[in-house]
């Protein structure tokens, strides 16, 4: 079988992109894991099947580098807004586009030549009731500023879901931080059932940030958007920024406002990096 293929990537948060609508293309965790690895297939951060969808305009079919399947990336939702528009599927600069997060609303904004640049994405709503993160926790109240403990090391975290769950830990050094060490240990971690992506932020001034993700799945990513919007409720909750605030990652820059209505508004690039055909 030869798969037809398009690599895309927002701020360094790359995957591969499968046209889906025509033909449903499935592939098996192994074949998934084969298309991601970096040295014996293209190399990605996991694989994104375009769809059609009876709730939107298009459904977002998303599967980390390990094969397991994920419901939602920020940057990748913004590939597929471009994909959709720059590939002649859809001519709406609004189109909305099915997630597991439910329909997400795109704004793409275009270049002189007509190709998709900018995208920015209303995220909807933060998840921040535990049983729904999920998070094994007491209560309903949001989990802020509270103490998980690996290794007998104590860390203050703010637990956040974006259709998936995020673990937002403060430190003094983002760079200079264990991110793999740790990370790893907390996606796993018992409170989390379903693991958990987790965000190492250091606070850079006002209302900019600096943050790395051990992403669920995958390790570490450059980027991650569902991340640095849970970042940016992190930030605010525990009183270290505003509800608009720029956020830089290893791979680029994300401006995320949390406007007073609730809802998350996500602004990055999106770009092509090649297509092509491989075998399966």
């Amino acid at each position: 079988m030869k798969l037809k293929f398009t690599k895309m990537e927002g701020i360094g948060n790359d995957y591969v992109y499968v046209d889906a609508t025509k033909e449903d293309i499935r592939l098996s965790p192994e074949q998934i894991q084969k298309l991601s690895d970096r040295n014996f297939g293209i190399g990605s951060d996991g694989v994104i099947f375009i769809r059609n969808s009876k709730s939107g305009e298009f459904q977002m079919d998303m599967y980390n580098s390990d094969g397991s399947s994920s419901e939602m990336c920020g940057n990748g939702v913004r590939s597929v807004g471009k994909y959709v528009f720059d590939h002649g599927l859809t001519k709406n600069t609004r189109p909305t586009i099915e997630t597991g997060k439910g329909v997400l609303t795109l704004d793409l904004s275009t270049d002189s030549n007509g190709k998709v640049q900018m995208v920015s994405v209303d995220m909807g709503e933060p998840i921040l009731q535990p049983s729904l993160i999920p998070i094994v926790w007491p209560g309903t109240d949001p989990v802020v500023n509270q103490t998980i403990e690996v290794d007998g090391q104590k860390y203050q975290f703010t637990s956040v879901s974006m259709g998936n769950p995020h673990c937002v830990i403060f430190v003094e050094d983002s760079d200079k931080f264990p991110v793999h060490e740790v990370g790893s240990k907390i996606e796993h971690h018992p409170l989390f059932p379903r693991r958990v992506n987790v965000e190492f932020v250091t606070v850079r001034g006002k209302d900019h940030l600096y943050q790395r993700t051990w992403e669920r799945g995958a390790g570490e990513t450059l980027a991650c958007g569902t991340g640095a919007c849970a970042v940016a409720v992190a930030s605010h909750l525990t009183g270290r920024a505003g509800r608009k605030v720029r956020i830089d990652l290893r791979g680029g820059t994300l401006h995320i406002e949390w406007n007073e209505s609730g809802n998350i508004i996500m602004t990055g690039p999106a770009k092509e990096v090649f297509t092509g055909e491989i075998e399966i």
